[in-house]
């Protein structure tokens, strides 16, 4: 959600800061703020809209003077997007400045509480009760009141702190929400993501829940809750800076649509040895295996839509039960979890909120959690008993597209794995592999064969709605099409299980109603045909996508998205690829801010 960013070193902290915010455009936000210290005193400028408007606001940095500062991008949940509600909050006394990435759930209370103490409030946020605590409890020791101001907080933030009278010191804490700490030379930085520092330092240090740094021009030191020092690794990041840029495309979204051979190779390459599937990382024995009674997948958004698709694979080829529960929805169930349920939680970011709590609840009863996540030492990264990475490198346009692709295709690789430790396949494990291994060539072949992409969407885009339709995988794919089309063109889009048809969305159906067909499951491509002459004798015009040169499908439809013929079993992972370009296009022509849509942010990390 929110992106904050930090910097104190000898250069001026604006420049950085605006930098900073910049990339993290991504998670999405609807204002902006910075705080820089200048001459003991605390300057403070903030903007509604995008942060093009801070730059104008503040002369890119040149008029807000100083080398120690704080900045925040915000998505407004407590107040409207308003320069009064926009993070950095002051407290009154003016010595302080809070930004803050979460959300307090006992807001409430402390407002009342510190008003009747006094305190003025100038916003509607909750963040503005965590100013007025430290200075409330700020006796000259600004870790002392860090602590006790810490100490009151319900819920989950990530936070970002300066105070007047400590000139050069920026604090950084986290509890239950991302915070990364970069170490610079002659200067350091904190941010909520790794993006908004890999231009300046590669050595970053992962704070953990409940701990707090404090960071100055030549020095960072971590404290746990209690305020004693602590010795933390720094890590490394290992991808190239030119990943997190737009590389000549014209939307980040494109780009990281164009990429995915590569990181689809990136994800199941190395997991593949001498004809098998091998994961380093995934310490689980065949005992644990064979303990296995259910498997239960929770995610929320395109992550479950990747369950769902994983669902068919993982039954087809171990023979062990799956459920895809929703994460949002999981957690609030009384669910039939036990020691015998293997936990697979997926998230891009590894900070999604719901998730993450779905996670804790199924531990509490004794399952065992097994983590696909993008991000090194996230949290769900943390939490989980069994950690696999995709490996997908930085995503930043808000719609995933390389995420997606390659979370389903770290499922496909653990079905394989579990179905030879388990001896439950019926067919070949070579040949799996195999087909496995050609994925991102198939991927390649379907960016290429489908260049009419752009004249379909010319012809798509202005449609009240759009309807798809699927059985089986491509019912699971179809799920994910039709929110890619939601997300950035605006266009009403939703997925049908096809066999539903009758029983009741064809009183949808009219004349020119747009119906885009999945039809790469041979096992249910006839009964698909069905439905697509049913529609049509209903006025519909139907866009099929499936295997080239299928002369039923070509025969039935009117226009055509392509796939190479691939096996079958994992054939959903390519299918995605023209629908991911169809809803690209589509919001072009509509127009649509494609990399940063309204209203959505990239990491969900408030419930």
């Amino acid at each position: 959600m929110c992106g904050i960013v930090g910097y104190t070193g000898v250069q001026g902290a604006a420049p950085i800061l605006l930098e900073g915010l910049r990339k993290l455009e991504y998670r999405g936000y609807d204002s902006a703020g910075i705080a820089v210290m200048y001459d003991c005193r605390i300057l403070v400028s903030k903007v509604t809209g995008r942060i093009v408007n801070l730059c104008e606001k503040t002369q890119n940095g040149a008029a807000v003077p100083g080398t120690t500062g704080i900045g925040h991008t915000r998505w407004a949940t407590h107040g409207a997007p308003t320069e009064k509600n926009a993070h950095p909050h002051l407290s009154n006394d003016g010595r302080f400045a809070v930004v803050h990435n979460g959300i307090i759930e006992n807001y409430r209370a402390l407002r009342e509480e510190l008003i009747g103490k006094g305190y003025v409030f100038e916003s509607e946020t909750d963040t503005e009760v965590i100013v007025h605590l430290m200075e409330m409890y700020y006796h000259g020791d600004v870790k002392e009141a860090l602590i006790r101001t810490s100490d009151r907080l319900h819920g989950s933030y990530a936070l970002g702190v300066i105070c007047s009278e400590e000139p050069g010191k920026i604090y950084a804490v986290r509890e239950a929400s991302p915070l990364i700490l970069g170490v610079g030379i002659q200067g350091n930085y904190f941010a909520s993501d790794v993006t908004a520092l890999v231009s300046h330092t590669r050595n970053v240090i992962y704070l953990d829940d409940g701990e707090f740094a404090e960071l100055s021009e030549n020095s960072v030191t971590v404290y746990d809750c209690l305020g004693k020092p602590l010795s933390k690794k720094i890590a490394r990041i290992n991808w190239d800076v030119q990943a997190a840029e737009k590389g000549g495309y014209e939307h980040f979204m494109l780009k990281e649509i164009m990429e995915q051979p590569g990181a689809v190779k990136a994800t199941i390459t190395p997991r593949i040895r001498d004809g098998r599937v091998h994961f380093e990382e995934l310490q689980i024995s065949d005992e644990e295996l064979r303990q296995i009674r259910r498997i239960v997948i929770t995610a929320c958004g395109s992550a479950y839509y990747a369950g769902c698709s994983g669902k068919y694979v993982l039954e087809k080829l171990v023979r062990i039960p799956v459920d895809v529960e929703l994460a949002s929805e999981l957690r609030y169930k009384d669910p039939l979890i036990d020691e015998h349920t293997l936990l697979i939680v997926i998230s891009q970011s590894g900070e999604t909120a719901d998730t993450i709590a779905a996670l804790k609840e199924c531990q509490q009863r004794g399952a065992k959690a097994l983590a696909i996540v993008n991000v090194v030492g996230s949290t769900i990264a943390q939490l989980a008993d069994y950690t696999v990475y995709t490996w997908a490198g930085p995503e930043i346009a808000v719609a995933t597209t390389k995420g997606f692709t390659t979370q389903l295709s770290v499922l496909y690789l653990l079905a394989v794995l579990f179905a030879d430790r388990l001896g439950t396949c019926e067919e070949s494990i070579p040949e799996l592999v195999s087909a496995l291994q050609k994925l991102p060539m198939y991927i390649q072949q379907a960016i290429d064969m489908n260049h009419r992409i752009p004249q379909l969407a010319e012809k798509y885009h202005g449609s009240r709605s759009l309807f798809f339709i699927g059985r089986n995988t491509d019912y699971a794919i179809a799920l994910e099409g039709a929110l890619k089309m939601k997300e950035i063109s605006y266009l009403h889009a939703e997925a049908y299980a096809a066999g539903e048809l009758k029983h009741g969305t064809i009183a949808l159906i009219e004349d020119h109603q747009p119906v885009i067909a999945l039809c790469c499951n041979p096992s249910v491509m006839e009964k698909t045909i069905n439905n697509i002459i049913e529609v049509k004798a209903r006025g519909a015009e139907v866009l099929a996508l499936t295997f080239r040169n299928n002369q039923k499908i070509i025969s039935a439809a009117d226009d055509f998205l392509f796939i190479p013929n691939a096996n079958p079993v994992f054939a959903a992972v390519i299918e995605i690829i023209p629908l991911q370009l169809l809803a690209y296009y589509t919001a072009k022509e509509n127009k649509c801010d494609i990399d940063k849509p309204r209203n959505l942010a990239k990491s969900v990390t408030v419930e």
